[in-house]
């Protein structure tokens, strides 16, 4: 995916999409993008200038780390419990 291409369909379209939606508008747009292996370096360098788009990416980027820092919390021996 071309990320300079979604951000000037951004640019053009994000008129058309009400103010209090934009935000939401772009929390799906960071989604598609990044499942379809974009960067988040890549997707700062072409939103660098809007941003809506750059808080969508650092609260997605946030939830990312979250759930990485949940899944590595250690599992609880169950053994453990009978003592």
């Amino acid at each position: 995916m071309q990320v300079e291409m979604v951000s000037e369909v951004w640019s053009e379209l994000k008129r058309y999409v009400n103010t209090v939606d934009r935000a939401e508008a772009a929390e799906s747009m960071i989604a598609i993008m990044i499942e379809h292996d974009c960067t988040a370096e890549d997707i700062r360098s072409a939103f660098g200038h809007d941003s809506e788009v750059k808080r969508a990416l650092a609260d997605y980027l946030g939830q990312e780390n979250a759930e990485e820092e949940y899944e590595e919390e250690p599992d609880v021996d169950d053994e453990n419990w009978d003592d």
